[in-house]
């Protein structure tokens, strides 16, 4: 959800990548349901590990949660997300994380935008 909402929102100003480091084997239906209300696929996406060479790759790297399981880059900024996972959720909790997470991207390209 993250990246797909990122990309549309930055609009090729910058470009956002996902991972994670305990990815599921696929996107999780009920993100499908919510990113389809915006007219967003994600059938085609498949979940990646987060590994160093992303990280390294990264300027800023946005964490929910992964702790010391995380690469650490010295130089690359961090920034936790607490969010809930999605996996199970009610559509409309996950709705409503779509949106939490669609408000921290407004605010994040704000900042990288100056």
């Amino acid at each position: 959800m993250s990246r797909a909402l990122f990309q549309r929102a930055a609009d090729s100003r910058h470009e956002g990548r996902s991972a994670g480091t305990t990815p599921a084997d696929r996107v999780h239906p009920e993100v499908l349901t919510v990113m389809d209300e915006l007219g967003i696929d994600l059938r085609d996406q498949e979940p990646k590990l987060l590994t160093r060479e992303m990280a390294e790759w990264s300027d800023v790297v946005i964490t929910m949660g992964c702790g010391d399981k995380c690469p650490f880059i010295p130089g690359v900024r961090y920034i936790d997300w607490d969010l809930p996972d999605p996996s199970g959720r009610p559509v409309d909790e996950v709705r409503a994380t779509r949106d939490d997470i669609n408000r921290r991207i407004d605010q994040l390209l704000a900042e990288l935008d100056t």
